[in-house]
């Protein structure tokens, strides 16, 4: 088994040097068959590890109770704020203030993370990045503003691309009609029952927060919105906007590829003399 294991660990390693490779060469395709490649290793390698570490137990008799000495069952693994922060924003899709993704995650995922924890979640990721570079599959990482440097309180992923990372003049509407668009979706599937069961209420309550934002998106009554009608509403105006933004959006991505390093690229740079010294590596 060992000589798997270090098969498996090579191979990580391996997996883990390509990823970076491709993302310095902004390869976008290749990194993701590369990381996809990474997280089935990882997975073996933990697979192999937890086969090692348990054996086979007698079954329980009813009629003695529990085998003396056998191995009591494991709880559920516990969902960290990261991976809660995590599900929030693919759940949205776009960049998010920390008190929607918290609310996301509590409507649909039972989520237990407070706005707060989410301070120096960012600062923790950035600190691991710059001591492993691209060793974990994502990072919670910052918008990026019109100067390049990191948007005051907006989390994105790192897994998206530059454009949707990057923040423009018209950007903050269109990402939360995009946002209002993925809770719209998410809860009408909720209510037809579909996916894991969630607080029906929260996310009634959440929707309706976010459709009195939008022009159309109520009847004006007190009764719970229509999700159909919320994302019909949202849509509208998104187009309203999107083609702008699309432009915006790719100017400035086209500006931080052309003078960020890859720490800078995620977590924005913090003055222009940051950019300068990018650019001189």
């Amino acid at each position: 088994m060992s000589d798997r294991l270090d098969d498996l660990e090579r191979r990580i390693d391996e997996l883990r040097a390509g990823v970076r490779k491709a993302m310095r060469a902004r390869d976008g395709a290749a990194a993701r068959v590369l990381r996809a490649e990474l997280r089935s290793a990882e997975r073996a390698w933990d697979a192999l590890v937890c086969g090692a570490t348990h054996t086979e137990e007698p079954a329980e008799d009813p009629a003695k109770g529990p085998v003396k000495g056998r191995a009591k069952e494991e709880p559920p693994r516990l969902v960290t704020v990261r991976e809660q922060v995590h599900q929030g924003l693919r759940l949205l899709g776009a960049a998010a203030q920390p008190r929607l993704i918290v609310a996301v995650s509590e409507a649909f995922f039972g989520g237990t993370i407070r706005s707060g924890q989410l301070t120096s979640l960012r600062r923790d990721e950035e600190r691991s990045f710059r001591a492993t570079p691209f060793g974990r599959p994502y990072y919670l990482c910052a918008a990026l503003t019109d100067r390049l440097s990191p948007a005051r309180g907006l989390l994105t992923l790192s897994t998206w691309p530059l454009e949707r990372r990057v923040v423009g003049p018209l950007s903050p509407r269109v990402d939360f009609l995009t946002c209002a668009i993925a809770v719209a979706r998410e809860q009408a599937n909720r209510e037809r029952g579909q996916g894991a069961e969630p607080d029906a209420e929260r996310g009634s309550r959440l929707l309706l927060r976010m459709a009195r934002n939008i022009p159309g998106a109520t009847d004006g009554t007190l009764g719970p919105p229509d999700p159909e009608r919320v994302a019909r509403a949202a849509q509208a105006e998104l187009r309203v906007h999107e083609d702008r933004d699309t432009r915006d959006r790719a100017e400035l991505a086209e500006r931080a590829a052309a003078q960020l390093g890859d720490a800078a690229r995620l977590f924005g740079a913090a003055t222009l003399s940051t950019i300068k010294k990018e650019n001189a590596k």
